[in-house]
């Protein structure tokens, strides 16, 4: 497409002409600044220690915030159409970062997983882009390929054979969690737009199965998955239910109102990774249950804004979008379970972050970057803009 004519198509907007979903912006503002004023908490013991000053981390996650809140602001002006047309290319990206940081040279290492790409001024996890390239791909195939979907078996294996082979690229970097979130977010989407209810459960069972025995072929994992089942025993409470029993400590001391910001005892070197996979307990420490009710709730918003969004986008024929909400919604919902999970020894550690809330600056980008997709959504199908502009999808 000509660079010319793919900017003609890109208006302005102006703020009196900006249709948002004030609830879905204001449950991302607010998770944004809860997640800057519980890591600058959690991160200041390790900040200090490591860097010699408290503000290391907040600092860089205030850089990425800013980096995220330029892309979103693209993100509005992008028209929805040039996401669903980009599908195939975008797969091919996403396809590749994954297969980058497995190559020597290219990888970076952290705690025994590589997951991350360097990129100069920052680390790069590479599932974080993957996934939305992946999701925009699937939400345009559903849309050409719905009918082979509720139809036959081979509709359904074609975005199979995609997420089989992104799967097994995240599971050679080792990273589970990441690997178990994109399986449900794709087969959310997938059982949404049709797809026949035994393939589905074929599928599902089979994935199940092999990923058991891909557990049991790992030590490590083993010993994580039995050591949340009682992480007070005296074999594993010093070795694989360390951080579990330090973050229910956590949890416990917080009761009813909390100990109060920055009086958390556990991020002073004994919960691991307090700013990052554990932040939800320093933050159930400091504001107690009621002010961990008050963040679930917030999650609860906005996840049901986004699929809310997601019906209104189906009513109006608007397949892609109400496809690509459903994915953001699983994704964001199912992450946000495993993690709150993890932290209060429901699930075994999966290494995954809390969206908003955990340090991760190409976490928080990415997940700006998607946000900044559903925003658009909203105003185009508020503003009348995607009924003057219908989208030609190339059959195939």
């Amino acid at each position: 497409m000509p660079i010319r004519k793919y900017l003609g198509s890109i208006q302005m907007i102006s703020i009196n002409d900006l249709k948002v979903d004030s609830v879905l912006l204001l449950s991302i503002l607010i998770l944004i600044m809860t997640g800057l004023i519980t890591l600058s908490s959690a991160s200041s013991a390790i900040s200090e220690n490591n860097f010699g000053t408290p503000f290391y981390y907040l600092n860089r996650q205030l850089i990425a915030i800013f980096i995220g809140s330029i892309f979103t602001m693209i993100c509005l002006y992008v028209p929805i159409f040039y996401w669903e047309r980009m599908g195939p290319f975008l797969l091919i990206v996403g396809l590749l970062l994954l297969l980058l940081v497995l190559m020597p040279g290219f990888g970076h290492t952290v705690n025994g997983s590589t997951r991350w790409l360097r990129m100069g001024i920052m680390n790069v996890q590479v599932s974080d882009p993957a996934r939305l390239c992946i999701m925009i791909y699937v939400a345009g195939y559903l849309v050409r390929r719905n009918r082979q979907l509720r139809e036959g078996f081979v509709g359904f294996l074609r975005p199979m054979i995609v997420l089989g082979l992104a799967s097994l690229l995240l599971l050679l970097e080792t990273d589970f969690g990441a690997t178990a979130v994109l399986l449900v977010t794709v087969l959310s989407m997938l059982l949404v737009a049709g797809a026949r209810i035994r393939d589905f459960l074929m599928f599902l069972v089979t994935t199940i199965m092999m990923l058991a025995l891909l557990v049991m072929q790992f030590p490590s994992r083993m010993r994580r998955f039995t050591g949340f089942l009682d992480p007070w025993d005296e074999s594993v409470v010093y070795n694989a239910g360390y951080q579990l029993s330090q973050s229910l400590i956590a949890i416990g001391r917080g009761e009813w109102l909390g100990v109060g910001l920055g009086n958390s005892v556990q991020k002073l070197f004994y919960l691991p990774e307090a700013h990052t996979d554990f932040i939800f307990a320093v933050f159930s420490e400091e504001f107690g249950l009621f002010g961990s009710i008050f963040l679930i709730l917030l999650f609860t918003i906005l996840i049901w804004r986004i699929f809310r969004l997601a019906i209104k986008s189906a009513k109006v024929d608007h397949f892609f979008e109400a496809y690509f909400c459903i994915g953001v919604g699983s994704w964001l919902g199912f992450q946000v379970a495993i993690n709150l999970g993890v932290n209060m020894g429901l699930l075994p550690t999966k290494g995954l972050t809390l969206p908003l809330i955990s340090y991760g600056r190409s976490s928080i980008i990415m997940t700006m970057v998607t946000l900044g997709i559903l925003l658009r959504i909203y105003h185009e199908l508020n503003s009348g803009y995607a009924s003057k502009h219908k989208r030609k999808v190339r059959k195939r």
